[in-house]
C-alpha cells in the first residue's frame, strides 16, 4: 500500500480548511466572518453594506446622504433606486430611495431623503444619521430610466414632471446628462441634441429640493425650468401643461411624485394618446407586536406565538423547511421574509419588512432563532 501524495496546492487548500475549522471552533457561537464584519464590513463576498460618509441638508426637512458602498456594489443606471436597511430603535427597517447622481469618480453613491410626518426611517436619516454609520444595502433596481441605444438616448425631446421628493430620480438623470463641476455645467457630446423641459412642483420655494441645481442647468440652457409653487400658483392642474409646455404633444413625459399627481397625469396623457412613464414609492408600515399569523410559502397560514421559532411552527404545520444546527450558527435555515415582523430570540432585535420597501425578494432571516412579532410571510 502506498501513500497518496498531495500536490502543493492541495496541501495549501487542506491547511486552509483545517485553519478555518480551528477558527470556527475557537470563535463559536460566532463565526470568523462575524469578526471580519467588525473590521472590514465592506469587503467582497459579505452581505452588501454601506458606510455613511456625509449628510448634507437640502431643505429644512430633506437631506442628501452620501454613502460608500461595499466592494460588491454593482453600480446603477441614473433613475434607479436602492433599498437601504437601517436599525432604528432596535428595529431594522427597509426603505427605498432614488439614487441622485450618475457615476461618481470617488465611488460613492447618494440618496436624498425627505422627512415625512411620522416617518421613522426618513426622520432618522434626515435629522439623526451620522457619518460612519453602517447601513445594509441591496443592489440598484427599477426601470424608471431613459432608454438608450449604444450610449445615445432614444428620445431627445423630454418633459420631466416632478413634485416634492419626486425630483430625486430625475436629478440623477440630469446630473448624468449635464455634470456640474466647480467651473460650471459640462456639455457632453451625448447630450448635445437634447431638448428638456422640467416642470417642478413644490409647496413653496424654500421647500423645493435641488432648486439651485435646477436653476443652474436652466441658466446654462441645458433645460428649461418651469417651477410651480403651491403657495404662489396653487395646486398644479395637469390641464395647464399644454399652456406651460406648448409642444407637449411632441415630448415623452417622465413623472415622479405623489399618487394624486401621477393618477391625474395618467388620465390626461391616456386621453390625449401621449407617452408617459411614472415612478412612485408607496411607503409601507409594519407594526411589531407579540406573535401573529405566519403565512408559509405555499400560501397556508398558521398561528405563531412570540416565543416559538418559526422553523418549529412551520414544521409543526407540515411544511418542509431547510434547517441545520437549529442554534443560529450554521445558517442552514435561512429563508426570505417577504413581509411582516420577526424577533430574534437571542437578543430581542426586531426586523420589519413591507412588500414595497423591503429588499428585493425579501430579507433573509434565520427561522431557527426568529419568532413572529406580528403577521409575517416567509418564502423558500
Amino acid at each position: 500500500m502506498t501513500d497518496t501524495l498531495l500536490r502543493p496546492s492541495e496541501d495549501r487548500a487542506t491547511l486552509r480548511g483545517r485553519l478555518v475549522q480551528l477558527a470556527e471552533a475557537a470563535t463559536t457561537p460566532l463565526m470568523p466572518a462575524d469578526y471580519l464584519d467588525l473590521i472590514a464590513p465592506l469587503r467582497r463576498g459579505t452581505d452588501l453594506r454601506g458606510r455613511i460618509v456625509s449628510v448634507h441638508p437640502e431643505t429644512r426637512d430633506a437631506a442628501t446622504i452620501v454613502l460608500r458602498p461595499g466592494v460588491d456594489w454593482a453600480g446603477h443606471v441614473p433613475g434607479q433606486y436602492l433599498r437601504i436597511g437601517i436599525d432604528v430603535d432596535g428595529v431594522r427597517e427597509w426603505r427605498a430611495y432614488s439614487l441622485t447622481h450618475g457615476p461618481r469618480a470617488d465611488g460613492c453613491i447618494s440618496i436624498t431623503v425627505k422627512a415625512v410626518p411620522d416617518g421613522k426611517v426618513s426622520n432618522h436619516l434626515v435629522h439623526a444619521a451620522k457619518p460612519g454609520t453602517l447601513v445594509h444595502l441591496e443592489q440598484a433596481a427599477g426601470d424608471f430610466v431613459l432608454p438608450s441605444s449604444r450610449g445615445e438616448l432614444v428620445e431627445t425631446k423630454l418633459l420631466f414632471v416632478t413634485a416634492g421628493s419626486g425630483v430625486t430620480p430625475v436629478i440623477g438623470m440630469l446630473r448624468n446628462l449635464f455634470p456640474v463641476t466647480d467651473s460650471g455645467v459640462v456639455d457632453l457630446p451625448r447630450s448635445a441634441d437634447l431638448d428638456i423641459v422640467v416642470v417642478h412642483v413644490a409647496p413653496s420655494e424654500p421647500d423645493s429640493i435641488f432648486l439651485d441645481n435646477l436653476r443652474e442647468l436652466d441658466a446654462h440652457g441645458a433645460v428649461r425650468l418651469v417651477p410651480r409653487y403651491d403657495d404662489v400658483h396653487g395646486v398644479l392642474d395637469v390641464a395647464e401643461l399644454s399652456s406651460l409646455v406648448p409642444d407637449l404633444a411632441e415630448r415623452t413625459t417622465y413623472a415622479c411624485g405623489p399618487s394624486g399627481l401621477l393618477d391625474a397625469l395618467t388620465a390626461h396623457h391616456e386621453a390625449a394618446g401621449l407617452p408617459l412613464f411614472t415612478e412612485q414609492f408607496r411607503a409601507g408600515f409594519v407594526e411589531a407586536g407579540e406573535g401573529g399569523t405566519l403565512t408559509l410559502a405555499d400560501g397556508r397560514t398558521v398561528e405563531a406565538d412570540g416565543a416559538t421559532p418559526l422553523l418549529d411552527v412551520a414544521e409543526a404545520a407540515g411544511a418542509l423547511m431547510p434547517s441545520g444546527c437549529r442554534m443560529g450558527v450554521c445558517f442552514g435555515c435561512v429563508v426570505p421574509l417577504k413581509e411582516g415582523a420577526v424577533r430574534d430570540l437571542r437578543n430581542g432585535a426586531i426586523t420589519t419588512v413591507d412588500p414595497i420597501s423591503s429588499a428585493a425578494g425579501g430579507v433573509p432571516i434565520q427561522t431557527c432563532i426568529s419568532a413572529a412579532a406580528g403577521a409575517c410571510h416567509i418564502e423558500r
